[in-house]
């Protein structure tokens, strides 16, 4: 059950681009993904998985938030089962799944302490009058 928003639709497809981008940028050859400057891969599993966690936190209610973690988590070790069995220069990494935990928390923590619902007050600001 999502939030009472106005666009529901267009919040919930909008997650849902983000997670298919997320699946591709994590199965396609490393060779073929831009270059981040330096940028740890771990830090860039932590950033992800913040995102998409507060991108859910933002349209479900908190009752849900486990739920979130939970499907979050899965997806993580799903795509990292995918690396180590596909050979085609990516490997399984368990660094990686506690990488995305530490996104999921960190997501789920900034959403309980204020930007849960975030796409609801976006809606307000938004609101023509």
């Amino acid at each position: 059950m999502l939030l009472a928003l106005r666009h529901p639709r267009l919040w919930l497809i909008s997650g849902w681009v983000l997670v298919v981008l997320a699946v591709i940028a994590s199965i396609v050859p490393s060779h073929d993904l831009p270059k981040m400057g330096g940028v740890s891969d771990k830090f860039e599993h932590v950033v992800g998985y913040s995102v998409l966690a507060l991108w859910f936190a933002g349209i479900y209610p908190k009752s849900r938030y486990p739920m979130i973690a939970i499907a979050l988590l899965v997806m993580g070790i799903v795509i990292e089962g995918l690396q180590g069995a596909m050979h085609v220069g990516r490997e399984a990494d368990l660094r990686d799944v506690y990488a995305n935990c530490v996104g999921i928390v960190g997501g789920l923590t900034l959403a309980l302490a204020w930007l849960g619902g975030w796409a609801q007050r976006v809606e307000t600001w938004t609101k023509r009058s």
